[in-house]
């Protein structure tokens, strides 16, 4: 019923309100008036939009590794391709073919499934840390691909696709406000999603992966049919992550669109919010990227952030495994009713 959705999610819900406030709040602490803001001049409200906006990138790019690795179980080296992928696609449909943002996004779509359909033919093959480095090998196939003389008319090779412009009704510049809604909108959109697939019979097999493999195969589970499912549904979410990209940036290259440093940050962002607890990527994101801003500022960690990166995740593993949800959840009894 309506009433017990309200009260499982009321701290998301109440989340979901403050975010949608928060531009106008700022506006307003700022002097800024509301006409001002709904016609996107330039002001403080604006600049903390972008930020948001960044942030809520992060965090369903973060929501789709957790399905695999927190879920799961599944440690994969190669989720920055799907999402290297979605803006490519997005970038080259505009550019050539000048593609409206549904089909675009249909496509994408359809590219994650065909690559996770990919990687599923290793899947009942390969588990561990040999299942991430060939992850990781086929990542890197494409990333040799979207560079080959072949592609260098649409893809653009090294140099990559700049200057696009985004469509009028969606240019995160002239409607920051309204991408600012986008964002969120598709943030808590995969956010419940998730949620509703971590709790089906699909979800609890994942789960039963996650703790023991072979013991899920003895009790009769399909387990390489549920890492299936699973690497369709993390496969499509950073495709639409990657259109949300380009359209904020205007421009994609590989070094920027296939990032190995990728994987490792992701992690950090689920083992700071807390892997596998739904809402923990989520949390983990906010709290990497208002660092990472910090890093990027700071002239003596801009050079160092990867190794700034590996160091949070070690004290991470050794001082709060279950990341921040799971520290409260333990700390705080009632909290356990509002933290998914």
């Amino acid at each position: 019923t309506n009433s017990t959705f309200f009260r499982r999610n009321r701290g998301v819900l109440i989340a979901i309100l403050l975010l949608a406030l928060l531009p106008f709040a700022m506006a307003l602490f700022n002097g800024q008036s509301f006409s001002s803001l709904l016609a996107n001049d330039p002001g403080q409200s604006k600049f903390y939009q972008g930020l948001a906006i960044e942030i809520f990138i992060l965090a369903i790019f973060a929501l789709s590794y957790d399905l695999l690795f927190g879920i799961t179980g599944l440690l994969s080296f190669g989720q920055a391709m799907f999402f290297g992928v979605g803006a490519y696609l997005t970038g080259i449909m505009l550019k050539s073919f000048d593609w409206g943002l549904v089909p675009i996004l249909g496509l994408a779509v359809v590219a994650g499934v065909v690559m996770a359909l990919i990687f599923s033919v290793v899947l009942p093959r390969v588990k561990g840390i040999t299942f991430a480095l060939v992850t990781l090998g086929i990542a890197q196939v494409f990333f040799i691909v979207i560079q080959s003389r072949e592609l260098v008319d649409y893809a653009g090779a090294e140099i990559g696709l700049q200057g696009v412009t985004p469509p009028e009704y969606l240019n995160p510049i002239d409607q920051r406000l309204r991408f600012y809604y986008v964002g969120l909108i598709a943030m808590f959109a995969i956010y419940f999603i998730y949620k509703r697939f971590v709790d089906s019979p699909t979800g609890h097999v994942c789960v039963a992966i996650r703790e023991n493999e072979d013991a899920a195969e003895v009790m009769g589970v399909a387990a390489p049919n549920a890492k299936t499912w699973a690497y369709v549904l993390s496969a499509i979410i950073p495709g639409m992550v990657g259109l949300l990209f380009f359209f904020k940036n205007g421009n994609v290259e590989p070094h920027g669109a296939f990032p190995l440093h990728a994987s490792i940050e992701l992690l950090v962002m689920i083992m700071l919010g807390g892997q596998g607890t739904v809402l923990g990527p989520i949390l983990g994101a906010f709290a990497y990227q208002g660092m990472r801003g910090y890093l990027v500022t700071s002239d003596f960690f801009k050079d160092i952030q990867l190794s700034v990166s590996g160091a949070i995740l070690l004290i991470i593993i050794l001082f709060i495994p279950t990341g921040a949800v799971g520290w409260l959840r333990h700390r705080f009894t009632p909290l356990r009713r509002i933290l998914p």
